[in-house]
């Protein structure tokens, strides 16, 4: 059974950093196309990053401040936030499908495979 569990979120002040990890457990890790996605109150679920097969995706909005990476050894998911905004508040969840990402990956429908987030908070 596939399973995902998120940790590392909590509460930072703007201009602050975080690392959230996602272990996973269930499956051929590295066969997989791994995200991270993020849902504010009120708002729908937005994909921030995704991993797995070629180069990582990105939203515009975290380009350049989050980093996405893999550990296949440990079966772990990173993002590696900096340069943290009071926007970026919200309920983070680790994603995971079969096969390798592509342009959809940013796309909650694309995933089947669901953590049950962590919560990242920053203070203005």
């Amino acid at each position: 059974q596939v399973q995902l569990v998120e940790s590392g979120g909590g509460s930072v002040q703007a201009g602050g950093s975080l690392r959230l990890s996602c272990a996973a457990s269930g499956y051929t890790y590295s066969s997989y196309c791994m995200a991270w996605f993020r849902q504010a109150p009120g708002k729908e679920r937005e994909g921030v990053a995704a991993v797995g097969g070629g180069s990582p995706y990105y939203a515009d909005s975290v380009k350049g401040r989050f980093t996405i990476s893999k550990d296949n050894a440990k079966n772990t998911l990173y993002l590696q936030m900096n340069s943290l905004k009071p926007e970026d508040t919200a309920m983070y969840y680790c994603a995971a499908v079969l096969g390798f990402c592509g342009t959809w990956s940013l796309s909650a429908v694309g995933y089947n495979y669901w953590g049950q987030g962590t919560q990242v908070t920053v203070s203005s």
